[in-house]
């Protein structure tokens, strides 16, 4: 690999903002040492320790983090900082204490929504509320470890225990075990406080749309006094089945899966509130119309009331009840509508009720995601401006101050800031500009967990006061000669970004890696998407070491934003609205279109390739381009939007009952025959999220049209096909493709 020379770094063009290089990247091209796709996924994690969870103890002594392990990146165990002594320990090896015992599907499925299905080991844990131990869920079981290193073992039983969860005063352990919630005391034996009945019946678990579209992944939810439980029961009797073949490489198990696809029934939920024995039962009141969603549960801090948020079915209307829990009965608050005809309600976790009685509260309702407080019947704005609040870190009551990280300065490096509970004053930035950030904070308002990165930076951690200032690393991180990237530092290549205009004028960012180029060659571009309404793509943040090795073989890595994703507010979203594979194409075509502008790109090789919504995004445009684009590749794609489950689809799509047309319009089957250029098509067999039939329906239509294409499909996989061995044969496998038909650097 040579040195880039200053002319081809200058033919980028103008619009490049082309990052200074570390010293790395000038380092002797001979020490380079290329990135395989076998070494991206091996272990250790050449991302360095990836801690997940890190949160304080009840007095603040302690900090606790998940820890993957060196020779195991996706196995995780639990780990404790002693802030006054200085020293880390591990409170739980996964290893030595776990049973080994395989998961139960529902368990499985739990994981597959919370998206750590790839994950073993410990994936989550809980303070006691006097700080004394920790609650520990281990492969289907309940553990209790002490700071001291001890372990007890709570529950040993065949099935799981899901949504493990201790009383807000630390006296009751309360789980949902075959369809039933259980309580008991934490040292002694738990019942059920649920009655058992048909198997579409289920209490205290959040139905499938909940967890896999609306971000709530429980259906219970304790008191602060706990002295009452709010319980979910949902009946999915009324929901369609459908058979999932989950093809192995050994066998076959069918599963009649309950999956609510667009336009029809969804479960019907209620909500209760019940003793920490099961009595007093009574049912909350949540209006007339049973179709609705129930959003989100929470209890008043005094535990005074329930405040339930219920959306209408078309997810325009957002209705916050105030719920009396001893007789279930409610009254509506405020109610939050979409902020513009053709758009929808994005549900968020970006609020918080206050001890004084107001509320914190995110709303699109001025066109950008900003907060508010509501006191009394009357609103006060906190934030505005051009830019989204993307998350609602913390309040500190005491203080009087609210902390929340936003696009305010760089809509591709979020900040942490904080705000005047009054809204009075400029936000404060907390961080640095040179990182993207992500944070959250203890419970009072008063320590910030913060993660960074950057484009030379892979993600750190730390903790930090009330004005950002780091007390501690939490993993700090460092590229030095013992990191596991240290050796393919040499052939690090920076990031660089840019904007085009979408056909209105919209500008779209981008960001592109490039190989060490010689002058006058071209070089062919692997342009990953997504294309979908939610993820924001481009960023300035670390990218992981998967980029880096595609641009090690030569490729110009590239990707685009288009209308429809988040963060950069209600109108950049909207033009998705009940048109899927339309506006989303034509920004992503805008891309390729600058791509073939610019001298060091081969035009006639520019490969797609994009999994889930960005599958999808694979066919669509090449049935609306043909020849624009040199290969595709799809990888679990949705094929026909009546296929997929109500709760997102129709948020965008309305019903295919009340707009055929758009649904007709946004299918990739009619035009499946148009596909002219190079197709491979990637889809586990058991997938459950978008299930085997998308791709089977593709399938048959290209093989009954006499097209030609690739596939790899694989036996056993779910929705995320990834693994140590699978994710390197999955990239290898795409390449192979991609240099199959000529789409390969200059020699």
């Amino acid at each position: 690999m040579k040195s880039i020379s200053l002319a081809a770094a200058l033919a980028l063009g103008t619009c490049l903002a082309t990052p200074a290089l570390a010293d790395h990247h000038t380092a002797s091209q001979e020490t380079a040492m290329d990135l395989t796709f076998e070494r991206v996924f091996a272990s250790p994690s050449l991302d360095g320790p990836s801690p997940r969870q890190a949160k304080l103890s009840p007095d603040g002594r302690y900090l606790t983090v998940l820890r993957n392990r060196e020779d195991d990146r996706s196995r995780y165990d639990l780990w404790a900082f002693d802030r006054e002594s200085g020293e880390w320990s591990m409170l739980v090896d996964s290893e030595e204490v776990g049973s080994g015992r395989d998961l139960s599907e529902e368990e499985k499925m739990q994981r597959e929504r919370a998206r750590v299905g790839d994950l073993t080991g410990i994936i989550s844990y809980e303070w006691t509320s006097n700080g004394e131990a920790i609650l520990v869920p281990l492969d289907g079981d309940l553990y209790l470890a002490g700071l001291d290193g001890t372990v007890s073992r709570l529950t040993d039983t065949e099935e799981s225990e899901l949504n493990p969860a201790l009383s807000p005063e630390g006296n009751f352990l309360s789980f949902v075990r075959d369809r039933q919630l259980w309580v008991g005391k934490v040292a002694g034996e738990a019942a059920p406080i649920t009655p058992q009945e048909s198997e579409a019946v289920r209490w205290g678990e959040a139905e499938f749309v909940a967890q896999e579209e609306m971000g709530r992944n429980t259906g219970y939810w304790w008191s602060p006094n706990e002295r009452r439980i709010a319980v979910e029961r949902f009946d999915e009797s009324g929901v369609g089945i459908v058979t999932r073949a989950a093809i192995g490489a050994t066998g076959t198990e069918v599963f009649d899966q309950r999956y609510p696809v667009a336009g029809s029934a969804n479960a019907e939920v209620d909500l209760y509130v019940m003793d920490p024995d099961g009595g007093n039962r009574v049912k909350v009141d949540l209006g007339d119309n049973s179709d609705i969603y129930l959003a989100r549960v929470d209890w008043a801090p005094d535990g005074s009331a329930i405040y339930v948020q219920r959306q209408n079915r078309e997810q325009t209307v957002l209705d916050v009840l105030r719920v009396d829990p001893a007789t279930g009965a409610s009254e509506a608050v405020f109610t939050e509508r979409a902020a513009i005809d053709d758009y929808w309600i994005n549900l968020s976790d970006n609020y918080k009720w206050l001890d004084d009685g107001s509320l914190i509260w995110w709303s699109e309702r001025d066109g950008y995601g900003h907060l508010y407080r509501y006191n009394d019947g009357g609103w006060t704005q906190l934030t505005d401006g051009e830019w989204v609040v993307t998350k609602l870190v913390g309040v500190d009551q005491q203080a009087g101050r609210i902390f929340f990280t936003a696009t305010k300065d760089d809509v591709l490096a979020q900040q942490v800031y904080s705000l005047d509970l009054t809204g009075s004053g400029e936000p404060a930035l907390l961080t640095d500009p040179a990182y993207t950030h992500s944070a959250s904070m203890d419970g009072k308002g008063q320590t910030l967990l913060i993660s960074r990165s950057n484009d030379d930076t892979p993600p750190q951690s730390y903790i930090a006061d009330a004005t950002g200032r780091r007390l501690a690393w939490i993993e700090e991180n460092r590229l030095d000669a013992d990191h596991p990237y240290t050796p393919f530092l040499a052939s690090h290549r920076p990031t660089q970004y840019g904007t085009i205009p979408a056909e209105d004028g919209t500008p779209l960012h981008w960001e592109m890696v490039t190989p060490v180029m010689e002058p006058g060659k071209r070089y062919p571009v692997y342009f990953y998407h997504y294309g979908g309404p939610g993820p924001q793509i481009v960023n300035k943040g670390w990218n992981g070491a998967l980029r880096q090795a595609i641009v090690d073989k030569g490729y110009i890595w590239f990707a685009l934003d288009n209308r429809g994703s988040a963060n950069r507010g209600v109108a950049f979203e909207q033009p998705i609205y009940r048109a899927m594979g339309s506006v989303e194409v034509r920004d992503q075509k805008a891309g390729a279109e600058y791509l073939k502008t610019l001298d060091f790109v081969d035009p006639a090789k520019i490969a797609i390739d994009g999994w889930s919504y960005g599958g999808y995004m694979t066919l669509k445009q090449l049935q609306a381009d043909p020849g624009l684009y040199a290969a595709g590749i799809s990888g679990a794609p949705v094929t026909r939007w009546e296929l997929y489950d109500t709760h997102y689809t129709e948020r965008y799509m309305g019903t295919p009952q009340d707009d055929a047309e758009a649904y007709e319009a946004a299918s990739a089957i009619p035009d499946a025959t148009k596909i002219a250029d190079p197709l491979l098509l990637i889809h586990g067999m058991a997938d459950d999220n978008v299930v085997f039939e998308n791709a089977t329906e593709v399938i048959s239509a290209m093989q009954e049209g006499n097209v030609p294409f690739e596939m790899m499909l694989y036996p056993g996989y779910t929705h995320r096909v990834s693994g140590e061995q699978i994710s390197p044969h999955r990239y290898n496998t795409v390449f192979r493709f991609l240099e199959h038909h000529g789409v390969t650097p200059p020699k």
